[in-house]
Formats: structure tokens, sequence, C-alpha cells
């Protein structure tokens, strides 16, 4: 679930400003209910718009969330790597977990207990991409619990291409209702508590990518000549199709049928036409299996096509 800046920039102060924004306490396991889990443990620990440094702060008055005696622990984002592959139509899971070490003012297995961990881009427009559900926390003693969840993104719904490559920050939030339901506005806001961590994870997205290859003629004498086509696609995330990826450099690479490992060389490099589309001609030798690899730009993961065997005679 992505939320954009009309939601998660807004700053607010105080228990009017924070009901404002509120959800029914029905509501607050939902992807809007996290959103709002996430401001109000930012805001709690910061009292800035998000993307800048946390920082400690007590309650400015008894109607303001307070900060909980908590920290997060044991952080992993997408597995510890970087790079979030996300094609043009499937919605992509990205897990994560943590261990929250809490004081007696919190029950992360409550179901008033909304935490998670979000992505929001280092830029000033302020989007963020949340869960569909917070994370799942489970008591491994009076004082630690293990939570797992995900950041489920959509590319149909959330994505353009401007988003690929661009540096997405991770931090982990967490919010006590403690009995507090945020949709009345007689709610003691003063009981609410908050902990927050920025920075958790740097990760970047990146557009699946797909490579063909096809060597021809099938079989081929030796010493003949081979035409190695094919295709350098990648998803556009404004038309939710693949298009060529243009003006790209591709290696062509070959093993011999004995072998089970292609080369660590490369036979030439080939550059993707306007489309997208690989063509290039090599002296055939041996039997064995053609291929093309794309090594991967900042917005692009790298890509082997499925090799193409070609019988020499």
């Amino acid at each position: 679930m992505r939320i954009r800046a009309t939601l998660a920039a807004t700053t607010v102060s105080g228990a009017l400003a924070l009901a404002a924004f509120a959800v029914p306490a029905a509501q607050a396991t939902d992807g809007t209910g996290l959103a709002q889990a996430h401001k109000l443990a930012q805001q709690a620990a910061s009292g800035h718009q998000s993307g800048m440094q946390a920082r400690s702060l007590t309650a400015a008055d008894s109607g303001d969330p307070y900060v909980l005696n908590a920290t997060f622990s044991n952080i992993k984002v997408n597995s510890s790597k970087s790079a979030i592959v996300v094609g043009t139509t499937n919605t992509v899971h990205v897990s994560y977990s943590f261990t929250f070490t809490h004081g007696s003012d919190a029950d992360p297995t409550a179901d008033d207990f909304v935490s998670g961990i979000d992505l929001y881009r280092n830029t000033d427009d302020g989007n963020f991409l949340f869960g569909d559900l917070p994370a799942t926390c489970t008591a491994a003693s009076s004082t630690v619990a293990n939570c797992k969840g995900s950041i489920d993104i959509n590319p149909q719904e959330e994505l353009t291409n401007t988003d690929a490559g661009a540096h997405w920050t991770g931090e982990a939030f967490a919010t006590a209702y403690n009995g507090q339901d945020p949709s009345d506005p007689n709610a003691d806001w003063s009981k609410v508590g908050t902990a927050y961590q920025d920075a958790v994870s740097s990760n970047a997205l990146q557009r699946y990518s797909k490579l063909t290859v096809n060597a021809s003629p099938e079989p081929v004498k030796k010493g003949g000549t081979l035409t190695i086509t094919g295709a350098l696609t990648r998803a556009n995330w404004d038309t939710h199709k693949y298009a060529g990826y243009t003006v790209q450099p591709v290696k062509l690479q070959f093993r011999k049928s004995s072998s089970s490992s292609y080369p660590t060389t490369y036979l030439k490099t080939v550059t993707s036409s306007s489309t997208g589309s690989l063509k290039t001609t090599y002296t055939a030798t041996y039997s064995g299996y053609w291929r093309y690899h794309f090594l991967g730009t900042s917005t692009t993961p790298a890509v082997k096509a499925t090799g193409d065997y070609v019988a020499v005679q």
C-alpha cells in the first residue's frame, strides 16, 4: 500500500490534530491504520516531517502520545537484500522481521497494538510504501516479542518509472493504543504509547527484466556462421507492460555441451537496439549453448537468457 504526501507528510500536534486523521479501532489493522500508527510514532519520536532524523521527546502535554520504553533490534528487510525487483502485474510481498523489546506498558500481541516497517523515498515527495496488514508479534518472554510482516507493493497501483533506482529507506514503528479508540474524539492520547526507529534498511526498487536468445541455423556446419538474436525487455510501471530496454550493453556467452558452466569471459558485447532487440554473428566451432547476459543497472536487475543449444556437424 502506498501513502502519498497528502496524508503521510502532514505535521500534526495535539489530540485534535491527531483525531483529524484517525480511523476507527476496527480499521486500525488495515493499510490506513498502519499509516496512522506510523505517523503517531514518528511524531512522538521527532515532531518533524518524515525523512528527518528522529530525536527522543517526551509528551508535550497530557493529550499527546508518549514514547514507549522499547527498542527494535535484529531487523531484516527483504532478507537483508537491497534490491527489490517488481514486475508489471503481481504484488510483491517484501518480508521483514524484528525483535521488539518493551516494558510493561506495551503488549505487542494485543489487538490494538499496531507495528510494522515501511519504506519511504529519500526525496521531498512524502511517498511511503506500507504493508496491507501490521506485523504479527509473538511473545518470546514478558518483555520480548518476535515480529514479522511484509510490505506489499502493487505495481499497477503504486509505482511509476521514476520510483526505479531511487533510494528507499526503511523505518520501524509501533503504536500501543492501550484501549483508546483513535476515532473517539474523547480518546485520552496520553495513554497511547509509541516507538519509532529510522533508517533500518536501505533499498532500491528495480524494474523486472527479461532476456531471450535464439541461435540459428540449427544445426550448423563447423566453421559456419551463426546468427544470434534476442531481446532485452523490462517492466514499464507507467504502462504496466514490458518494453525494450534500449542502447544497453549485453554480453554474449557460449559453453560447450561437455561443460556444465559458462566461462567467466565473454565472447563479445552487443548493444540493444532502439526497440531492445539484439543481433550478432559468430563462427560455430563446437556444439553447445549460446546465451546473452545483461549485467544490470541501478534501475534494472541483471538477467541471463536460457541457453539455446546448437549442434555443430
